[in-house]
C-alpha cells in the first residue's frame, strides 16, 4: 500500500509539473504574441471571419462546378451507354439476317453490305465502350474531388462558427500560441518525462564503464609515517602544548581554558582564499597556548547538530593526508610549524573532466587536524597485497595519498536511478588508510540530486573541496 501510495504522489507531482510547463509556455508565448500584435484585436478576428468567410465561398463555387461537371459526366455515361444498346440491337438484327443460301445464291450482294455494315457497327461498339470506361474513370475523380471539397468546406464551417463565437484576446492568443507552439510544447514534455531517465542510463551503462577503465590516481609512492587517527566522538577534547596554535571554526568551540590569547583569523590559508571561502574556513577563532609549561585544554562540539562527531588526526613528520576541506573544523600546529596544503591537481586526466574531480589537497605533517562528520568518522586500513574497499561518494572524507583511488560505478542502477547513490562510488586499494563518514550526510543522497545543490556540490568536488 506504501509502494502505491508513493507511485501516486509521484505520478501527481509529475503530472503537476508537466501542467505547469503547458501553462507557462502556452502563457508566455501567448503574452509574446499580443506584445508583439500592434492590430486591434477586433479588426484582426473581423478581418479573419471575412478570410475564413471568403475562403468558405471559394470552396463552394468549386463544389458547385465539380457538381456541374460530375452531373454532366453522369448523364455523357447514360448516352454512351444507351448509344452502346442501340448498336447492340443493330448487330442482333444484322446477324439475323444472315443466310447461307443468299450468300451463295440468292443475294449475294446483300449479305456483303450486311457484313460491313456488322463490321462498322463492331467498331463503333469498342469506340463507345473505350468512351464509357474514360467517363468512368472520370467519374470517380470528379466524386473523389467533390468528397475532398466537402471535407474542406466542412472545417472551414467549423472555424468559421468557432471564429464568430470567439470575442476573448485570452482565449485567441493562447488557441494561437497552441497552435503555433505545440511542437515545442509536446518536445518538452518529452523531454521531462524520458530525458532523465536517457540521460542516467548514458551515464550509467555508457560513461561510467569508460571510467572505470582508467589508471587510478596515485598521488604519492610511499610515506615515512602513518597519520594516527583518534576515535570520533561527539565531545573532543585537545591539549594545546605550550606555544602551540589552533584554528577552529567558531561554531565548534564550546569551552577553553584561560588564559591563552584569542584572536579572529579572517582565512585559514591566504595562499587558497577562494577554498576557504567555499568550505567555511573563514573567520576561524585563532588560540594560542602563551604559557612556557603549562598545556591548555579546548573542548570542541558541535551543540547544534548532535549527529556531528569529531574526530583528531595526528599527522606526523612524513605523512600526509588528502582531505576535502569541506570536512575540516580545525587545525592544530605547533610552535614555529607551519600549516603545509599542497594542491594536486588533475587536469590531463579524462577521468577527471568526466568525475568533475579535478584538484586535490594534500595537508602534511607534523600538525594536527579535526574533521567532522555525520554520526562518526570511520577509519579502513588497506593492509596491501590486492585488498580493495569501495565506499559511496559521498561519505568519503579523505584518504592517504599513497594509495590507489579510482571512481567506479555505483553497484546497481535503481539505487542510482533514484537518487539513492550517487553514479561513482571510490574504490581505494593498496597500502594505506581512508576516512569516510559512518552515514553521508545528505540520507539518501536525494537532496544532493536537486539541480540547484548539484551544481554547487559539482562545482565543490571539481576543486577538491
Amino acid at each position: 500500500m506504501a509502494v502505491l501510495l508513493k507511485f501516486a504522489r509521484w505520478v501527481l507531482a509529475k503530472g503537476a509539473v508537466a501542467l505547469g510547463i503547458i501553462i507557462l509556455g502556452l502563457s508566455a508565448y501567448g503574452l509574446w504574441l499580443f506584445l508583439r500584435d500592434n492590430v486591434d484585436f477586433d479588426l484582426r478576428h473581423n478581418e479573419f471571419v471575412r478570410a475564413l468567410t471568403g475562403e468558405r465561398a471559394q470552396v463552394q463555387a468549386a463544389l458547385g462546378d465539380v457538381q456541374k461537371r460530375l452531373d454532366e459526366t453522369s448523364a455523357a455515361i447514360a448516352a454512351t451507354k444507351e448509344r452502346i444498346s442501340q448498336i447492340d440491337s443493330v448487330r442482333e438484327r444484322l446477324k439475323a439476317l444472315e443466310s447461307t443460301w443468299d450468300r451463295v445464291i440468292g443475294n449475294p450482294e446483300q449479305q456483303e453490305s450486311n457484313v460491313a455494315q456488322l463490321k462498322r457497327m463492331d467498331e463503333m461498339r469498342a469506340e463507345a465502350v473505350a468512351t464509357l470506361e474514360q467517363r468512368q474513370t472520370e467519374l470517380t475523380r470528379t466524386t473523389w474531388e467533390k468528397d475532398g471539397l466537402g471535407i474542406a468546406l466542412g472545417r472551414l464551417d467549423i472555424r468559421l462558427k468557432e471564429a464568430e463565437a470567439q470575442r476573448s484576446k485570452a482565449a485567441h492568443y493562447l488557441l494561437d500560441a497552441w497552435e503555433r507552439s505545440k511542437v515545442w510544447i509536446i518536445t518538452a514534455l518529452v523531454l521531462y518525462f524520458f530525458g532523465p531517465t536517457a540521460g542516467k542510463l548514458l551515464m550509467f551503462y555508457g560513461f561510467a564503464p569508460l571510467v572505470m577503465r582508467g589508471r587510478p590516481v596515485r598521488l604519492a609512492a610511499g610515506m615515512e609515517a602513518v597519520p594516527e587517527i583518534a576515535e570520533s566522538r561527539v565531545a573532543l577534547n585537545l591539549t594545546l602544548p605550550p606555544g602551540g596554535r589552533l584554528w577552529i571554526k567558531e561554531r565548534f568551540l564550546q569551552t577553553a581554558d584561560e588564559g591563552m590569547q584569542r584572536k579572529t583569523r579572517f582565512l585559514l590559508d591566504w595562499r587558497i582564499p577562494f577554498t576557504c571561502l567555499a568550505s567555511g574556513l573563514i573567520e576561524l577563532v585563532e588560540m594560542r597556548n602563551l604559557g612556557t609549561e603549562t598545556p591548555r585544554r579546548v573542548t570542541l562540539s558541535n551543540e547544534a547538530n548532535p549527529n556531528i562527531e569529531l574526530a583528531a588526526i595526528t599527522l606526523p613528520a612524513g605523512s600526509a593526508l588528502i582531505l576535502r576541506p569541506s570536512f575540516l573544523v580545525g587545525v592544530v600546529a605547533g610552535a614555529g610549524e607551519r600549516l603545509v596544503i599542497r594542491r594536486r591537481w588533475q587536469l590531463f586526466r579524462w577521468q577527471a573532466w568526466v568525475t568533475l574531480q579535478f584538484r586535490f589537497f594534500e595537508f602534511a605533517g607534523p600538525c594536527r587536524l579535526v574533521i567532522a562528520g555525520n554520526r562518526g568518522i570511520r577509519a579502513e586500513h588497506l593492509t596491501g597485497a590486492g585488498s580493495a574497499r569501495r565506499t559511496n561518494q559521498d561519505s568519503t572524507i579523505g584518504f592517504t595519498p599513497n594509495l590507489d583511488y579510482l571512481p567506479v560505478r555505483a553497484e546497481t542502477f535503481w539505487g542510482y536511478y533514484r537518487d539513492m547513490n550517487p553514479l561513482f562510488d571510490d574504490l581505494f586499494s593498496g597500502q594505506g588508510i581512508f576516512l569516510c563518514q559512518q552515514i553521508s550526510a545528505t540520507g539518501d543522497a536525494s537532496a544532493a540530486r536537486k539541480f540547484w545543490a548539484g551544481m554547487w556540490g559539482g562545482t565543490l568536488k571539481a576543486f577538491g573541496l
